[in-house]
């Protein structure tokens, strides 16, 4: 018998994690009896009684839930009889198996939990089960869409937000997002009304989380590579329950990893090729730029990875010139865009967008976001340096203090080796130290940030060796060594 694989552990890690929060959740937030109540009526047509009474067990979950982990746990004891016994059938076949079985898993937990919460909305009112900003604002947003009416100047106090929360409701007066997180879900939202009379958001994330995985999988290198990054995907304790419950960072992570998985093709399809080659890539990372501020800081270093390939070492003034001209080419259906997409909602009402999106989150809205989370804002809170969590203070200037710095060292390092795993893990320590040090740092951006750090991971070449699909070091240069 083989010695276990670190996927294993890796998985097992995972799979009790993913299943204890999912347990967790539904015991600390959601009211048990209700949560039964509402499960009986999704599935007491065809589910016998007597087996929704015995698996009833107020103390750790919904039957469906507890059938989900179970269910996930056989796959799991599937795959360590696989590993350990499936040296026989060849590398290639038991990394198809392997990630087979991983898919299934993921499937299970994430896919499975999903639907179940989703057919509770369906059946118990648009406020439950579910996220406010992720699912019941944007579904508002599309219909304010549909309407002609301005979401970022509207307000949402006379729709099913109003129900949902239960202190600091500011979000009921702004819409953070920038607009391609409705206009691309407003398509879904008539076909699933025409087609079934209902429509809920994450609809629109489970489609696009799938596509994530798919496209992460494809990316990284080496078969250990593969597994990894599509076990942290697929079961990242945090992101994985964002796309449970509706929250939107996985919209965001699609767009920047069809980006990169675009950019690499037009790298290796077509060596040399001009700016139609890259436009694709472009594109995509703009329409991440048109979802969330959060992946505007990811520019500053795709920016550097487009200008340092056509630059050597140091190069002349007129070398500079050739290379940022060679960027603007490739990059301009980038800045296209976002100005497309953000324009128009931009120049219907400047200060609506920017209160709602920017001032909002800054603190300085007449109605601001609270000070919370899991960073240096609770340092802010703890010392007394304000009156309340509604309250002002100048988190901008240690933004500015840690976040300039820290910019120009993480592009001076990409400098020296400018490989794409670079930028992109680049980008997580800039947004890490940005999100640390603002007015709060919601747990969603550390499932975010773990899932950059997979694909990260996934396009490093592992040691000793250079696979398919990892990148070669750059070539060394009289400034690089």
């Amino acid at each position: 018998m083989r010695r276990p694989s670190g996927d294993v552990l890796l998985l097992f890690i995972l799979l009790i994690a993913r299943a204890r929060i999912d347990t967790l959740a539904e015991w600390a937030t959601l009211p048990t009896a209700t949560l039964q109540t509402d499960v009986a009526r999704l599935v007491g047509s065809w589910w016998p009684a007597a087996g929704l009474k015995l698996l009833a067990d107020r103390q750790t979950s919904d039957p469906v839930t507890l059938t989900l982990v179970s269910l996930a746990l056989g796959l799991f004891l599937v795959y360590l009889g696989v590993d350990a016994l499936g040296g026989h059938l060849g590398p290639a076949v038991l990394q198809r198996v392997k990630l087979t079985l991983a898919g299934a898993i993921i499937l299970v937990l994430v896919g499975g939990q999903t639907g179940l919460y989703i057919g509770l909305r369906h059946i118990s009112g648009p406020a439950a089960y579910t996220h406010d900003g992720g699912v019941i604002q944007t579904e508002v947003t599309i219909q304010y869409l549909l309407a002609g009416v301005n979401p970022y100047a509207a307000d949402y106090v006379n729709t099913p937000m109003a129900a949902w929360g239960t202190e600091y409701r500011t979000a009921l007066y702004h819409y953070p997002y920038l607009p391609w997180t409705f206009l691309f879900s407003a398509p879904f939202y008539l076909l699933s009304n025409l087609a079934w009379g209902w429509f809920d958001q994450r609809f629109v994330y489970l489609l696009l989380f799938a596509a994530t995985l798919y496209m992460a999988v494809k990316l990284a290198g080496s078969p250990g590579q593969q597994l990894a990054t599509l076990l942290v995907l697929g079961l990242n304790p945090i992101l994985a329950s964002d796309v449970i419950f509706g929250q939107n960072d996985s919209f965001v992570l699609f767009w920047i990893v069809l980006g990169v998985l675009l950019l690499r093709w037009a790298e290796r399809r077509r060596p040399g090729a001009g700016w139609p080659a890259f436009a694709p890539a472009m594109i995509a990372f703009g329409l991440a730029c048109a979802s969330k501020p959060t992946a505007w800081f990811l520019m500053p270093f795709v920016a550097l990875y487009l200008v340092r390939r056509d630059a050597a070492g140091l190069p002349s003034r007129r070398g500079w010139v050739a290379a940022a001209g060679g960027w603007l080419r490739r990059s301009w259906p980038w800045l296209a865009t976002f100005v497309l997409v953000v324009g128009p909602w931009f120049a219907w009402d400047p200060a609506a967008l920017a209160d709602d999106v920017w001032r909002w989150s800054a603190g300085t809205s007449a109605t601001p976001y609270q000070i919370r989370g899991w960073g240096l804002s609770n340092f802010v809170l703890a010392w007394g340096l304000v009156a309340d969590r509604l309250a002002y203070w100048p988190f901008w200037i240690v933004e500015v203090l840690l976040g300039g710095p820290l910019l120009a060292a993480l592009l001076w390092q990409q400098w020296r080796a400018n490989q794409l795993s670079r930028a992109l893990y680049g980008y997580v320590v800039l947004l890490f130290g940005f999100f640390y040090v603002s007015r709060f740092l919601n747990e969603n951006y550390l499932g975010y940030l773990l899932s950059l750090i997979a694909l990260a991971a996934g396009l490093s070449p592992p040691a000793g060796g250079m696979p398919a699909g990892a990148e070669p070091a750059p070539a060394a240069t009289p400034h690089s060594k």
